[in-house]
């Protein structure tokens, strides 16, 4: 389980632990905020392909899914 703290998101790097599609490497460039400022969602953008994905972002916690950093 990644412990992430959710404000320091921004421009951090993700692996996709089973890649799809060549998309491997992810980059989050956007986090989406509640009314009260909180982070409930990132937008992962595919380094290869420069598709965006939008998960919330208890998603990468799942170490079965999200490896921090780029691998």
């Amino acid at each position: 389980m990644n412990t992430i703290n959710p404000e320091k998101l921004h421009h951090s790097k993700w692996t996709a632990a089973k890649p799809r599609n060549k998309e491997k490497h992810f980059l989050v460039t956007a986090l989406e905020r509640d009314e009260e400022e909180n982070v409930v969602a990132v937008v992962l953008e595919a380094v290869y392909t420069r598709r965006e994905t939008t998960l919330p972002w208890q998603d990468l916690k799942d170490d079965a899914t999200w490896l921090m950093g780029w691998r």
